[in-house]
C-alpha cells in the first residue's frame, strides 16, 4: 500500500524537493505602484467623475477646491459626491486649510491632529 502511495505521489524511495521559481507568480505589471498622489483641481462638477475615477482606483488624491468656493451649492454637491466615492471604498476625506482636500483609499486614515506646528 505504501509503494502505491508513494508512486501516486511521485515518491521515488528518498525525500526531493523541487525549487519553485516565485517570479512566475509575480503580477505583469511588476515593477509599478500600487497606488499613486495625484493631484487634482476641482474647477466644475464635469471633471468629479476623473477625480472619482481615482479614488475607485485606490489612488491619494490632494484635491484643489478654490476654482469652484465661488458657487458654494456646486461645491457642497461635489464634496458630498467625494464623500460617498470615499465611503464606497472605505476610505478618507478631509480638508486642509480653506483650498485643499485630501482624499486616501481604504486602509489609511487621515490623523486630523498635527505632529508640530499646530496652535497650543
Amino acid at each position: 500500500m505504501v509503494k502505491f502511495l508513494d508512486k501516486l505521489m511521485g515518491k521515488s524511495g528518498g525525500e526531493e524537493y523541487v525549487e519553485v521559481d516565485l517570479g512566475q507568480f509575480e503580477e505583469v505589471n511588476a515593477g509599478r505602484p500600487e497606488m499613486y498622489l495625484r493631484l487634482a483641481e476641482l474647477n466644475s462638477m464635469d471633471v468629479l467623475p476623473e477625480i472619482k475615477q481615482e479614488i475607485y482606483a485606490g489612488n491619494i488624491l490632494m484635491v484643489d477646491i478654490s476654482p469652484l468656493k465661488r458657487d458654494k451649492n456646486a461645491l457642497d454637491r461635489a464634496v458630498g459626491e467625494l464623500r460617498r466615492a470615499v465611503e464606497d471604498v472605505s476610505g478618507d476625506i478631509a480638508g486642509i486649510g480653506d483650498d485643499l482636500v485630501v482624499v486616501v483609499p481604504g486602509g489609511i486614515k487621515i490623523d486630523r491632529d498635527r505632529v508640530v506646528g499646530g496652535a497650543d
